[in-house]
């Protein structure tokens, strides 16, 4: 989350690279949905050459990072090798399609995000009434809000669903966190705190 008043320079690039890294990480359709918030990222429809050519015109000289062609970094070699061969293989710019499908995701994330907007993820009786899918996408949203806005995988979300429907007491998440069931709910505890009891 930007703080207010700060905008980024993310381009079209940024966001296809982005949408690749979620899907080779296994994200749902929130990580394919790519760069969030565009309103706070004027540029995310310009492509980098775009933004090298305005700076030019306004007797800017952007700068590079060095680190931006290390091939050590999983980013640079989808940015370097990735890309360019999709654009070879399809004969059509791989960004601008990624870019358009990152809006298409995001378009559905608003929708499936309001169908979960009256669900407690904490409460088990109410997660168990509900399709395993939709249990699974509000558990994402309440975890990732724990996790500092950092969504968690697949498996940890099904984990945590097990815990709900009572087949485990506890289960790791990610970062230090643990959820436990206790008493129908579903409540975080610090990876070394103490798992309380009760289904």
């Amino acid at each position: 989350v930007l703080p207010e008043g700060v905008f980024t320079g993310h381009t079209a690039d940024d966001q296809a690279e982005t949408v690749l890294l979620n899907l080779l990480r296994g994200a749902g359709i929130h990580g394919v949905a790519g760069i969030g918030d565009p309103d706070r990222r004027p540029l995310l429809d310009l492509r980098r050459s775009e933004t090298r050519a305005l700076c030019a015109d306004c007797g800017l000289e952007p700068l590079d990072d060095p680190m931006n062609t290390d091939p050590r970094f999983v980013r640079n070699r989808i940015r370097h090798e990735v890309l360019p061969l999709l654009a070879e293989v399809s004969d059509r710019d791989p960004v601008l399609l990624l870019a358009r499908h990152a809006q298409r995701a995001r378009e559905a994330v608003v929708l499936l995000d309001a169908l979960v907007e009256d669900i407690d993820p904490t409460d088990a009786r109410m997660l168990a009434g509900l399709s395993p899918e939709l249990a699974r996408l509000a558990l994402r949203g309440w975890l990732t809000g724990l996790l500092g806005g950092r969504p968690p995988d697949a498996a940890a979300v099904d984990r945590v669903l097990d815990v709900a429907g009572g087949l485990v007491r506890a289960t790791e998440v990610a970062g230090g966190l643990r959820v436990e069931r206790s008493g129908g709910r579903l409540r975080p505890v610090p990876e070394d705190g103490p798992v309380g009891g009760g289904r």
